[in-house]
């Protein structure tokens, strides 16, 4: 099987395909952040919506929220 000709170019090209992919990423973030869709789900369980809290969580409080909820699935479980 023949190597992909863009993994090829990115190989070749390190910083221009890092820089590629920051700037993709953030207009991706951005695009999704401005549409309103920030939904999280844990083993298919709602635990954040930004339509519903009107805000997105900071990083410590989502991990709180996913640690909360792997807590009760253990305890479920037991």
């Amino acid at each position: 099987m023949q190597t992909p000709s863009m993994f090829t170019w990115a190989t070749s090209n390190k910083i221009y395909s890092c820089m590629m992919v920051f700037f993709l990423s953030n207009a991706l973030e951005g695009h999704m952040i401005s549409t309103g869709a920030f939904e999280v789900t844990f083993n298919d369980v709602p635990v954040w919506s930004k339509l519903e809290n009107g805000r997105i969580p900071s990083p410590s409080e989502m991990f709180q929220i996913i640690d909360n909820h792997m807590r009760l699935h253990k305890d479920d479980l037991a």
